[in-house]
């Protein structure tokens, strides 16, 4: 029998995002609250969120959410990485408040948005040991959230499209 690396770049890309979705779920958390969500979108989901990158772009004139779509769709598959809000009862005062009874709704807790960068950083390191090509998008994980494709009430989404190929499509980007 023979296997062609070309045609098994599709499930690689998926065995790699679940590995960076362990990556993603054992890194450390503040005080110990594990409030992370996490998936992986391929085929027409990722179409979908491909497609509300664009309708963004359409909406805000941010025209990089266009770019950003193309590489969801040049990528196997993409890992969706958020926070559920939490406060973490600190009263550290790093989201500009005094206490965490002070803070304004809708302000995040800066102990989950620091989570969720530890996070997408364990998720990128598996993906570096197994040297497939990925880039971190505020725009895909905005349009995700804006799906509520982690859940409803996930936030601070960031998206991470993986690739297999023999160029990264996340390099040279216009």
């Amino acid at each position: 029998m023979i296997r062609n690396e070309r045609d098994l770049r599709h499930e690689q890309a998926l065995d790699i995002a679940e590995k960076m979705l362990v990556a993603a779920r054992t890194a450390p958390k503040g005080k110990g609250v594990d409030i992370i969500e996490c998936a992986v979108v391929d085929g027409e989901d990722a179409e979908r969120l491909a497609q509300e990158m664009e309708a963004i772009a359409e909406e805000s004139g941010m025209k990089f959410f266009i770019r950003d779509a193309g590489n969801v769709r040049a990528a196997q598959c993409t890992l969706l990485v958020g926070t559920r809000e939490k406060a973490q009862g600190l009263n550290c005062g790093h989201c500009g408040f005094a206490t965490c009874a002070s803070r304004s709704e809708g302000v995040p807790c800066a102990v989950n948005s620091v989570d969720v960068g530890i996070a997408v950083g364990s998720a990128c390191s598996k993906a570096s040991d197994y040297r497939v090509d990925t880039r971190v998008l505020f725009s895909g994980g905005l349009a995700a959230q804006r799906l509520e494709l982690l859940g409803e009430g996930v936030r601070q989404v960031y998206a991470i499209p993986v690739s297999i190929s023999s160029k990264s499509p996340f390099f040279d980007r216009k």
